[in-house]
Order: C-alpha cells, then structure tokens, then sequence
C-alpha cells in the first residue's frame, strides 16, 4: 500500500473514530480565537485576559490582603461570569441534543458568534467589563465544552498546559533518542501545534485591535462560521445517528 493510500486510510480511519466535534482542525480554530480574544481583551478591554481566571483569583486575593475590600468584591463578578458558563455548558448538553435538531456544540459556536457581533457594536468608551464578562462566560463555556481533540486532553482557552506537554514531549525526545519508535512525537507536535495557533490569534488579534478597534473582534466571526457549518453539516447530514454518543472526555 502506497503512502497516498495509507494517508487516505488515516484519514477516513480517524473520521469514524471521532465527531466533528473533536478533531484536531476544529480545535486548532477554536485556539486561534482564544488567542484573538486574549489580545483583544488587553488591548482594547482593560488590559486584562479573560480566557482564564487565575490572575483573577490572585488579585482578588491581593485586594483582600491590602485591606481593599470593594476591589475585592469586584473580582467576585468576573469568577461568578466563568462559574456560570461552566454551569450552562454543563447543564444544556442533553437538553439541546434532545429538543433540538443540533448537538450543544453546535449551539455554543452560534452564541459565541452573537457574543462578537454584539461586542463589535459596544463602543471604547463603554465600561470594560461589559465586553470582559461576555469573554468570561464565552471562554468558560468553550473551556468545559471542547475537552479531547481526537482522544487528547486539550484546553481551547489558554496555552498553559500546551507550554507544559511541550515540555513533558521535548524531555521524552531526550528520554527516548535511540529507539526507533516515538509514540510520544505525535502528542508533542499537537500540542505545539496548538500553542502556534494560540500565538497567530494573538498576533492577528493585536494588529486587528490596532487598525479597528472595537470592531476588530468581528473579525472571529469568519473562523467561527467555518466551524459552526462543519457543525451543522455533521449535525443534520453527516453524524445524524450519532447525536446520542458524547464526545471524549464527557
């Protein structure tokens, strides 16, 4: 069997195992916005990241330390925003799969596209946390929602645990330099795959940010239409008798 063969056998080999849901060429989408909306929130938001709430959580702590108990009780509604998408996304699932002709998947690439389209219309002026806690809840819900890219635990939202499986990989290498088998390759080279595309959102993010502003953010709704039609494809035509088998990780 010649190499095209082989390729085309992975390839259709891979389509069957997985939903549209998990595969790789969706996450590393899903990645790029992430990093979109990580340097649209610093850039244009209030200078903060809203993909995650550690920093959150660390200031908060810092206000309490200091004595600084509104700035304190501030924090509480950016960690309540990213609580609740958690909740949702984990609620709605089987109700929407169930009441609906698309799975939840497909319905959270539709509200985070309304979630840009309504962000590009609040001006600069606006309080910032008016566009920080529609991130918040965005990137909770994308964060809980899309867990495994084809078997392999991923975050969509950040790149910490990318940077870290880099890491792990690159001292495998080292580990492993004279066998001849590196099952630990294919891991290694996704998730640097991840982080690069993490990185080109942020890049591409920044120099939108620059050049329109609070509109720029429109820009993720071209990438997230990609995804929502391959969604709604899988969902009505191609994974049709699949609706009640959950994705990885789920």
């Amino acid at each position: 069997m010649n190499t095209d063969t082989n390729t085309a056998v992975s390839v259709t080999e891979t389509n069957r195992k997985y939903l549209m849901c998990e595969r790789k060429e969706i996450y590393y989408i899903l990645m790029a916005v992430a990093g979109f909306f990580g340097a649209y929130t610093y850039v244009l938001r209030g200078s903060v990241f809203c993909n995650a709430q550690t920093g959150n959580v660390v200031l908060m702590g810092i206000a309490l330390g200091a004595g600084k108990w509104g700035k304190a009780l501030y924090y509480i509604i950016p960690i309540s925003a990213y609580i609740l998408g958690s909740f949702v996304s984990e609620l709605l699932p089987d109700p929407v799969k169930h009441h609906l002709p698309i799975r939840w998947d497909t319905l959270l690439i539709g509200i985070e596209m309304l979630g840009a389209l309504i962000l590009g219309f609040v001006p600069l002026s606006a309080p910032v946390q008016i566009a920080q806690v529609t991130i918040n809840f965005i990137a909770s819900m994308q964060y809980n929602t899309f867990r495994q890219a084809e078997g392999e635990p991923m975050a969509t939202t950040f790149a910490t645990n990318h940077i870290r499986q880099i890491g792990v990989g690159l001292a495998k290498e080292i580990r492993h330099f004279r066998m001849k088998g590196k099952p630990h390759r294919k891991k290694l080279l996704g998730h640097f795959a991840m982080l690069i595309f993490f990185l080109s959102g942020a890049v591409i993010g920044t120099v939108l940010c620059n050049f329109a502003k609070e509109k720029a953010v429109w820009c993720v709704l071209l990438p997230l239409s990609v995804v929502l039609g391959s969604f709604l494809y899988a969902d009505l035509v191609s994974e049709k008798n699949m609706k009640e088998r959950k994705p990885s990780g789920h």
